[in-house]
């Protein structure tokens, strides 16, 4: 039996808006387990985008409990917490997130400057490592204006992998991106997943869970679906019946 990464209890935030209160999440629990691939998916306004903060512990819940790696996150501190995203958690942006003047080198390696446990060679080396992972052995000192935006996010994901963390968030990571590159993307998810990468993909588009091996749905702060994909569609059989695209 797979251990949980991630477990939650009865999560439920609340925002002030005014004289307002906004119930954004109205007691969420489910748990996800090492080596899942799950989509998370909501229309705006479903707390989907509340439910990515708490994941990534960028904010913490009014009541309930959250725990990572079976850790419970209302234990930490600001700067725990912060310390925890940094080394459990490998973050993929729909915006890519990248220094615009820096090759992807230097971007992947950004997320072990803060990790002491490494040398500046043995940062290279992981770095260097991630990216022909992601199949960019060829781009290592390439700028972000250099690059595609399939290459860019890219770069992110080889950044989320630098750390070795227990848990990829993914944000929309294909939203940016055309049908093609966006399957392309969803290819590498799967490659990882095949690897026992444990990944959250949070999406509006319901076509790209038909990639992943379970489905949660929220709406109105909670959770009105949570299946597993009993025919989880191969991303590569779709990147290969596209047409080619003329130059």
């Amino acid at each position: 039996m797979n251990k949980s990464i991630i477990r939650l209890e009865n999560i439920k935030r609340n925002f002030q808006v005014g004289d307002e209160t906004v119930h954004a999440l109205r007691g969420v629990s489910f748990s996800i387990n090492e080596g899942e691939f799950v989509s998370i998916m909501g229309s705006s306004g479903s707390g989907k985008s509340t439910m990515l903060n708490l994941l990534g512990c960028l904010d913490t819940p009014t009541e309930g409990e959250y725990y990572l790696d079976n850790v419970a996150v209302s234990s930490m501190n600001k700067d725990e917490r912060s310390t925890v995203r940094n080394r459990k958690i490998g973050f993929v942006f729909q915006s890519y997130n990248l220094l615009a003047k820096t090759t992807a080198i230097e971007n992947v390696e950004l997320p072990l400057q803060y990790n002491p446990a490494y040398t500046g060679k043995q940062r290279r080396d992981k770095a260097m490592h991630a990216l022909k992972d992601v199949g960019l052995a060829d781009r290592m000192y390439h700028k972000s204006n250099q690059m595609s935006g399939g290459q860019m996010q890219r770069v992110a994901i080889a950044r989320a992998l630098v750390n070795d963390p227990v848990l990829i968030l993914a944000d929309e990571a294909t939203g940016n991106l055309d049908t093609r590159t966006a399957y392309e993307i969803m290819v590498l998810f799967q490659e990882l997943h095949a690897k026992g990468r444990t990944i959250i993909f949070v999406t509006h588009n319901p076509e790209l869970a038909a990639f992943t091996s379970r489905n949660i749905v929220l709406r109105d702060g909670k959770v009105i679906k949570d299946t597993a994909n009993e025919n989880i569609q191969s991303a590569k059989k779709m990147l290969d019946s596209l047409p080619i695209q003329e130059d």
